[in-house]
C-alpha cells in the first residue's frame, strides 16, 4: 500500500504570506456575515436605544419594514462591509502573528503549559488595533441604523459627521468598543481554540489527522458557534453603551448607565445571542474554508512539547 501523499501548501507556517493570507480571510469571514446579518444587526440597535418603539425582535422587524420596506431594514450596509472587513483583517491576521511571537517570547514548554493565556494575549492585542480600523465605520453605521430621518448613504453620512462634529465623532465610541470586543474577541478565540481541543479529544471519533476536511470543517464550525453565545453574553452591556453613544455623542458611559439601568443594560441579549452565535460560527467555519482552499497550512493545537513529556514523566 502506498504511503499517504505529503500535503502542498502554498506558504510555510508562521511566515509574512501566511499572516498576510490570514488577514485576507479575516477580511472575507468578518465583512460576509456582518453584511449578511445587517437587518438583525440594526433592530438589535434600535431596540437597545429606542424600547418604547421597539418592544421587541419581531416587533422591531416590523416597525423597520412598515416605516420604509426592505431597503430599511439593510440600511448601513455599506460601512458594515467595510468596517468590519477592515476589523476582521487586522483581528485575525493580527491573532496569528502575535500568537505566534508570544509563544516564541515565553518559549515551547510555557507557551504549552500556558497556551490559553497566549489565547488571551495575542487576541486582546489584535482587537485593540483592529478596533481603531473599525470604530469610524461602526460610529457611521449607527449613526444611519438609529436616527430617523438620516441619509442611508455612507458617502454622504461621513462627510455630514466630519463636518459638523469633526473627526472626534468618529472615536467617541473606542472606548466603549474596546470594552465591548476586546472582552469578546478574547472569549472567541480561547474558547474557540479550547473548544476544538475538547471537541477532537472527547467527541470526534477519530484523531484529527484522520478526518476528513469536511468533518474538520464541521467541528470548525459547531466550536464557533458555542464560542460565539459566549462571546455575546460577555460583551452584550459594552454594546449596548456603543449603540446608546454613537446615538447621541453627548452622552456618556454614566448618564446612559442612569437612563437605562442594570437591567436594561442587557436588553437586546437574545437578538444578540442568535447574531453573534450564528455569526461566529460562520466566520470560523469561512475562515477555515478559506485556509483549504488557498492551501495554507492548518496545524491542530499542539501535541505537548516532547522535553515537557520527559520532564513530567520523571
Amino acid at each position: 500500500m502506498a504511503p499517504p501523499k505529503k500535503e502542498e501548501f502554498s506558504c510555510e507556517l508562521n511566515t509574512t504570506k501566511y499572516f498576510a493570507l490570514c488577514a485576507g480571510g479575516g477580511a472575507v469571514c468578518c465583512g460576509s456575515t456582518h453584511l449578511f446579518v445587517t437587518p438583525l444587526d440594526l433592530v438589535k440597535c434600535r431596540l437597545q436605544v429606542d424600547p418604547g418603539k421597539y418592544k421587541s425582535i419581531f416587533k422591531g422587524f416590523g416597525v423597520s419594514f412598515k416605516e420604509g420596506g426592505a431597503a430599511n431594514l439593510v440600511k448601513g450596509w455599506a460601512p458594515t462591509l467595510l468596517g468590519y472587513s477592515a476589523q476582521g483583517a487586522f483581528k485575525f491576521g493580527g491573532y496569528e502573528y502575535f500568537k505566534y511571537k508570544y509563544s516564541e517570547m515565553v518559549g515551547e514548554e510555557n507557551a504549552y503549559l500556558y497556551r490559553t493565556g497566549v489565547y488571551l494575549a495575542a487576541s486582546a492585542s489584535a482587537e485593540m488595533i483592529a478596533d481603531c480600523a473599525l470604530c469610524p465605520f461602526e460610529a457611521t453605521k449607527v449613526r444611519m441604523q438609529t436616527t430617523p430621518g438620516y441619509t442611508s448613504q455612507m458617502r454622504k453620512a461621513m462627510p455630514h459627521m466630519l463636518s459638523t462634529e469633526g473627526i472626534g465623532v468618529f472615536f467617541k465610541g473606542i472606548v466603549p468598543l474596546w470594552g465591548r470586543q476586546v472582552p469578546y474577541t478574547m472569549m472567541k478565540f480561547s474558547s474557540f481554540e479550547k473548544t476544538v481541543e475538547y471537541l477532537y479529544a472527547n467527541v470526534m471519533p477519530k484523531p484529527r489527522e484522520q478526518c476528513t476536511k469536511g468533518e474538520q470543517l464541521l467541528v470548525t464550525f459547531a466550536a464557533g458557534y458555542i464560542a460565539g453565545v459566549l462571546c455575546a453574553i460577555v460583551s452584550h452591556p459594552a454594546d449596548t453603551l456603543v449603540s446608546k453613544m454613537n446615538k447621541d455623542p453627548s452622552s456618556s458611559i454614566g448618564s446612559i448607565l442612569a437612563e437605562v439601568g442594570m437591567l436594561g443594560i442587557w436588553r437586546g441579549l437574545t437578538a444578540r445571542i442568535i447574531m453573534i452565535g450564528t455569526l461566529t460560527g460562520l466566520q470560523w467555519f469561512i475562515y477555515d474554508a478559506y485556509k483549504v482552499y488557498n492551501a495554507m497550512p492548518r496545524p491542530a493545537p499542539g501535541p505537548m512539547p516532547e522535553s515537557l513529556r520527559k520532564k513530567l514523566n520523571k
